[in-house]
């Protein structure tokens, strides 16, 4: 792509506000100097929003205040005027039902604040799950100039000289907890080591997968994504990003001309090769398609089948993010990744993908493994599809024992979560290893909100046994920290009446991942008869933003976006009167 001619001032957006004479100008400038800022601070100048998700209840964020000023600090070296605006801060640990069910919302925040504000470019500041896809979502909706800084991953964790890794071990102490195997006490002491600085989950979690892919895509700085939280390098990547954003206002270099089919096929191969979440799935299809670009499910699952998993993290691997980056990483395992990309992509800072991974090298290669040895040779993400499933699932072939990988067994089914916590503990639960869990009432609609409720818990009669791990079954989503046989976003969902809503107790469910297929062993009459009795239940909301997200919300496969967000173009510019 030739580069756009360099704009003069009177051509940047903000110019419409702050540099013309009339009386709302007027207004725009007094109201500046209100807050103690002089003409000179920003005449003439790029005004860059940084959009900040911190927030007092969000502790991946807890650094971003000092990111902040450090970002303002870049943006005023490089002749902007910085502009912070807070946007939804989405909490994994702490939003119920799930911050899922807010991400498109800080998606519509993030285009609104950028379209009714005077911002020439902007700085997105996000890292917990769903605040990575749902600020670039909406910055490609409006597409200007944008840079993202990510809010990187928190140190290892700490228990009795053991590393700890932030969701996977929660997982793997809470099951040795039930099971009787640890006390209360140790388990207080997992609690108290397992997340011990600012940052984002330092596992491959959605976290680490979505700042990765999002590197991948060309929207960072070149190994941003990898940077631990309280790395010093980590505040200097800020104040960098700052400076290149002003750069990127003069250069027109917009979100849009970087997200492009070349960016999107690179963070899904990135995501691939990490062994990344799940959940990227799902929030990758809604960017593309925010984008303009055609992603689904097939185009995974045929990436995956000749993409190697490289990077040596938990939940699929041994390593936490922390090692990943003192390895080398994100660039160093792009480098190693070279062939399987398109290097010609541009990035943020002007150069080519192929230009900013040149010369990376990797220092440990056990954690980031070459290609003569990886990790997993290939399928670190597999799409199902059958009776059960005619519009897609998915599951993780990494993270589940390898022996489960073509399985028949009875369902237990549960109508919906709660049904599932009040009987899986019961000791006349009728099930054994050889069962499948199936969960009901989990997805977009049905939870509402498609939640992380796709680890089904083993059974506490089982773990006793040494059960740990079984084939589970849902429409939900579950935490990219997780891990074991769980078919996930099974689609439609069961709430909408999707196969899974007719699955019953007994029912012989085959999954085959090397055949890419889950079936429910029911004739066709039988199902045909179980959907005629079937009645569609009511809906969670009558009222608010949960009125507009049930009717409005796409199934797992097609991204759980909006449909009246998912396509078109930016909107045009509000009318200054």
């Amino acid at each position: 792509m030739s580069a756009k001619p360099r704009k003069t001032p009177e051509q940047l957006r903000s110019h419409k506000w702050y540099g013309v004479s009339d009386l709302r100008s007027f207004g725009h400038r007094s109201r500046t100097a209100q807050m103690g800022y002089h003409r000179s601070d920003y005449a003439g100048k790029p005004v860059i929003a940084i959009l900040n998700t911190w927030s007092d209840i969000n502790p991946c964020h807890s650094h971003f205040r000092q990111r902040a000023e450090e970002i303002k600090r870049g943006i005023w070296q490089a002749g902007g005027f910085p502009v912070e605006m807070p946007a939804l801060s989405l909490s994994e640990p702490f939003q119920k039902p799930t911050t899922m069910l807010y991400r498109n919302l800080l998606a519509m925040e993030a285009e609104e604040l950028l379209r009714s504000y005077p911002a020439d470019g902007c700085v997105l500041m996000g890292g917990c799950d769903k605040t990575t896809p749902a600020l670039v979502m909406g910055a490609l909706s409006m597409n200007l100039p944008t840079i993202f800084v990510p809010a990187g991953p928190m140190l290892r964790g700490d228990y009795k000289g053991k590393y700890l890794g932030s969701g996977s071990d929660t997982w793997k102490y809470w099951a040795e907890l039930r099971a009787g195997n640890i006390t209360d006490a140790d388990w207080r002491d997992v609690e108290d080591g397992i997340a011990r600085s600012p940052g984002h989950c330092m596992t491959m979690g959605t976290a680490s997968t979505m700042t990765s892919a999002t590197e991948a895509m060309g929207l960072t700085l070149p190994g941003a994504a990898s940077i631990p939280a309280p790395d010093s390098r980590h505040a200097q990547m800020a104040t960098l990003s700052g400076k290149r954003i002003v750069d990127m206002v003069w250069e027109d270099l917009c979100i849009g001309d970087i997200v492009d089919a070349r960016a999107i096929h690179n963070a899904v191969t990135t995501v691939l090769a990490l062994g990344g979440s799940t959940n990227a799935i799902v929030h990758l299809i809604a960017t593309a398609r925010r984008a303009g670009v055609a992603l689904d499910l097939e185009r995974f699952d045929a990436l995956a089948r000749q993409t190697p998993v490289l990077a040596n993290i938990r939940p699929s691997g041994k390593y936490l993010m922390e090692d990943f980056y003192y390895a080398g990483g994100l660039r160093a395992m792009l480098a190693n990744l070279a062939d399987l990309l398109d290097t010609t992509a541009r990035t943020v800072n002007g150069r080519t993908l192929g230009e900013n991974i040149a010369g990376a090298e990797t220092y440990n290669d056990d954690v980031i493994r070459p290609r003569a040895n990886p990790l997993v040779a290939n399928d670190g993400l597999a799409v199902l599809h059958g009776n059960l499933a005619p519009d897609g699932a998915v599951i993780k072939p990494a993270a589940m024992e390898p022996h489960l990988q073509r399985h028949t067994g009875p369902a237990v089914v549960f109508r919906d979560y709660n049904d599932m916590a009040a009987r899986i503990d019961d000791p006349a639960l009728v099930v054994d290893k050889d069962s499948v869990l199936v969960l009901q009432s989990a997805g977009p609609q049905g939870a509402p909100g498609l939640p992380e409720w796709g680890q089904l818990p083993i059974p506490q009669k089982l773990l006793k046994e040494g059960v740990r791990d079984m084939v589970r079954i849902s429409d939900a989503r579950m935490s990219g920290t997780s891990y074991g046989a769980c078919v996930l976003h099974v689609a439609p969902e069961s709430h909408i009446g999707g196969p899974l809503a007719l699955v019953r107790d007994g029912d012989l469910i085959e999954l085959d991942i090397p055949g890419r297929k889950l079936t429910l062993k029911v004739d066709d009459a039988e199902m045909a008869r179980r959907r005629a009795a079937w009645t569609a239940p009511k809906p969670h909301f009558t009222r608010g933003f949960g009125t507009l997200y049930l009717k409005h919300v796409t199934q797992a496969n097609e991204g759980c976006d909006f449909d009246f967000l998912e396509a078109g173009g930016a909107a045009p510019d509000p009318e200054i009167h």
